[in-house]
């Protein structure tokens, strides 16, 4: 297997790589199970399917915070491993009990249980996820080498969103739930003997200063730095600006496709493609971009360069020009998500990275979460037969709410430029201090 920056890194990239996908083949499984078999033809079945979404948001919002203070306690490496451990055997339990024929149990029961473990699994990522982000600066060496990992991971998370969902569908339909299932419980394991091998320092606080400071100490500490931070605080006021913007699109993007690109609904796929191709190639870039500009001045940068492209994307009429503007819009959003997590862990003591990790994830959950009801809202009440002109152009729902997610992206840009440092900030990867504890 080739080198990517170094074999330890390699490692910890080829597990991830391979848990991804199977994440986004067990995600799609559940959906379609729910949608094509448990409630085929049944008024209900948009809500139970919408119920899977909500079982992983609940997860994170119950768990993330304090996940992220035992994620800064335990060892990392054990804490990845365990969690691993434990996802596999949960996915794996619900793929024995997925051999079951499905009259054999009453629907009520079947989505009790895939919901169960949709938490369980989402539970144990909120450990899984500042943990692996944490152990980064032990298997790369300085800044440079963490901004190239960052990039890579953001391009693999994307490569895995391309390949899982179409995976999903033949496995399904042509080998059954069970083994869509158990593609995901294998991906587990092949992440757990990936970590297995990579050496990683011990990071776990003795127990005597675990004693002496206390759970409640440790999570306030926590919030404590992350309010007192300012260039956390930008962050994540300019990631659920985004995200807010983002995930209206991602809502109405297929309704934009048939009635302002005036395209098949089987074309919609081609915009998603374009996507992910755009968000891969950002995430292979933004090393460049951070090395010639800083991480700094590439998050906002790209953040407003992306919200730019997506005004001009609200005003196409033809899919085969939306198409290359898809990608170019993604490029520069896949640049500035892979630098966001170089920025946050520059400005963030190691003894703390947990907590920071596990304050940022739920806030930009609930933001995605908050602009899906509120975009379904809109749509079906006061946008739905809007339409105005404005300086000579024709605005429709759909279009009118894309120009405002550029706007919102153009808004994070020069929020992030007005109020980040001119220059990157960075805190020693071995700081440790009393507020830390």
């Amino acid at each position: 297997m080739k080198t990517i920056i170094n074999r330890d890194f390699t490692r910890l990239w080829y597990g991830q790589a391979v848990s991804k996908v199977g994440d986004y083949v067990f995600n799609t499984t559940l959906v379609l199970w729910i949608a094509t078999k448990l409630g085929n033809g049944k008024s209900w079945a948009p809500i139970a399917v919408s119920g899977v979404l909500i079982s992983g948001l609940l997860a994170m919002f119950a768990i993330a915070p304090a996940a992220g203070v035992f994620a800064d306690r335990w060892n990392r490496k054990r804490t990845m491993l365990r969690m691993d451990a434990v996802r596999s055997v949960l996915v794996g339990g619900l793929a024995i009990v997925s051999f079951l024929p499905a009259d054999k149990l009453p629907v009520g029961i079947w989505l009790t249980v895939i919901y169960a473990v949709v938490f369980a699994v989402n539970a144990a990522g909120t450990f899984f996820g500042p943990s692996r982000m944490a152990v980064v600066p032990d298997v790369v060496n300085g800044p440079e080498e963490i901004a190239k990992a960052a990039g890579i991971t953001q391009s693999t998370d994307a490569l895995a969103g391309m390949i899982g969902p179409p995976l999903a569908a033949p496995l399904l339909f042509a080998a059954g739930v069970q083994w869509a299932i158990i593609i995901n419980a294998l991906s587990y394991v092949v992440s757990f003997l990936a970590i297995r091998s990579v050496p990683i320092p011990d990071n776990a606080p003795t127990a005597k200063a675990i004693a002496e400071s206390g759970f409640w100490t440790e999570f306030k500490a926590g919030l404590a730095f992350f309010a007192r931070t300012r260039v956390l605080i930008v962050v994540i006021v300019s990631a659920c600006i985004a995200n807010f913007g983002g995930q209206a699109m991602n809502t109405l993007d297929v309704f934009f496709t048939t009635q302002n690109l005036h395209s098949a609904p089987k074309l919609y796929g081609l915009l998603g493609m374009a996507a992910g191709a755009g968000a891969i190639a950002g995430g292979l870039l933004s090393t460049r971009a951070v090395a010639r500009i800083g991480t700094v001045n590439t998050v906002w940068t790209t953040v407003g360069a992306s919200g730019i492209l997506i005004l001009v994307y609200a005003r196409q009429t033809s899919i085969w020009a939306a198409i290359p503007i898809v990608f170019a819009g993604l490029l520069p959003i896949g640049m500035a998500n892979a630098a966001f997590e170089p920025l946050v862990i520059q400005v963030t003591p190691r003894a703390m990275l947990g907590r920071v990790v596990s304050v940022l994830m739920p806030f930009i959950s609930v933001t995605q979460l908050g602009s899906t009801v509120l975009i379904g809202w809109l749509m079906s009440t006061v946008m739905l037969h809007f339409h105005t002109d404005v300086a000579g152009l024709h605005m429709g729902p759909i279009d009118t709410m894309f120009t405002i997610t550029g706007l919102l992206f153009v808004l994070a840009g020069f929020y992030a430029f007005v109020m980040l440092p001119r220059k990157d900030t960075a805190v020693p990867s071995n700081q440790l201090d009393a507020s830390a504890l």
